[in-house]
């Protein structure tokens, strides 16, 4: 088998394409994974979409994608994988000679590469991936679940930028990736965690996802009349913004205590304004989240799965990948949570 069949933005417009693209072939120091289950991401929604972000950085020809679960099919290095591991991916590349990277941190790498973004993905039959991205999972989680875990990373790293224990927690955007950071907020002890959207839908779904979460409508009630309901008398201790609104991040600052601390996952506009005397006068921190950490951070997540964090209510449909159009269609209404492509 030399060709394979993969899901490629063909052309400069909305829109993909099932292409039959060569197979790739192993290398030193690269693993070639057979595909089982990928996620449809937010940042694929754009590339179908063909926004101006994904103008100017995709290229048309481009296979794309970057959650997936995988075996390995054969591999070429000194490693302790072997064929046959299930395996997922960190979805970035990084250097590994930059500052940050020697310094171990490589989640600030300057120099990033983003699979299925900057260079090809895994929206295939096949992927090659660098051992050095390639992450082991446990055989007891859900390779459904196992599929988004680079997602869930974005939420783990998100969640636990703060110590969590006992504190009330503010997180704005119920989108897949911010229900997941309030599931892990509870998992870790939170006191109170809150989360707001405009849906009613992807408010239904948190609160099945996260049993004892408040999903609410700040529309419909202010965050204000929640906390005082909750018995949060000066405040939210942390938030975190997942949405991207810049009337949310505007209303989480209203509601946090004086020092509290802000992590900001959400992608802003340009023009966003915020009244940053606010910031000042209040003491707040705030830190830009991007990615997650790239070996402690698996390690986490990994161990949650494993006991018992179950994030099985968050996939609301599958579909084989011959139906990625409808799938994609789905992602767009907002009418879902993490949808599945299947590839076996």
């Amino acid at each position: 088998m030399t060709k394979m069949n993969a899901l490629i933005k063909a052309k400069a417009e909305r829109g993909l394409t099932i292409a039959q693209v060569d197979k790739p072939k192993i290398k030193e120091g690269y693993a070639l994974v057979k595909i089982q289950k990928t996620s449809i991401c937010g940042t694929d929604l754009h590339i179908y979409e063909w926004d101006p972000w994904s103008q100017k950085t995709i290229k048309p020809g481009q296979i794309i994608g970057h959650e997936f679960c995988g075996v390995i099919e054969d591999i070429k290095g000194n490693t302790t994988f072997k064929k046959g591991d299930v395996v997922t991916a960190e979805g970035h590349i990084v250097c590994k000679e930059c500052r940050n990277c020697r310094a171990g941190r490589e989640t600030s790498c300057k120099y990033t590469f983003g699979i299925g973004v900057n260079i090809d993905g895994i929206f295939a039959e096949y992927a090659l991936i660098p051992i050095t991205n390639l992450v082991a999972v446990d055989k007891k989680i859900d390779k459904r679940v196992v599929s988004f875990m680079d997602a869930f990373g974005n939420a783990t790293q998100t969640a636990l930028c703060y110590p969590l224990v006992g504190e009330d927690v503010l997180i704005t955007g119920a989108g897949p990736i911010g229900i997941m950071a309030a599931a892990v907020a509870k998992f870790c002890g939170a006191r109170n965690v809150v989360i707001t959207n405009r849906s009613e839908y992807r408010l239904e779904l948190a609160r099945k996802v996260v049993p004892g979460i408040v999903a609410i409508s700040p529309q419909k009630e202010p965050i204000s009349e929640v906390a005082k309901r909750l018995g949060i008398v000066e405040g939210f201790d942390i938030g975190l913004e997942m949405s991207g609104a810049s009337q949310a991040l505007n209303d989480m600052i209203d509601n946090m205590v004086c020092g509290g601390k802000i992590a900001l996952l959400g992608v802003h506009k340009p023009d966003t304004m915020i009244d940053w005397n606010k910031v000042v006068f209040k003491t707040l921190t705030m830190k830009g989240i991007y990615g997650r950490e790239m070996y402690d951070g698996w390690y986490k997540m990994n161990a949650m799965l494993s006991s018992h964090l179950d994030l099985t209510p968050l996939i609301t449909h599958e579909f084989p990948y011959t139906k990625f159009e409808e799938a994609f269609e789905l992602g767009l209404s907002g009418k879902c949570g993490k949808i599945i492509l299947s590839w076996e």
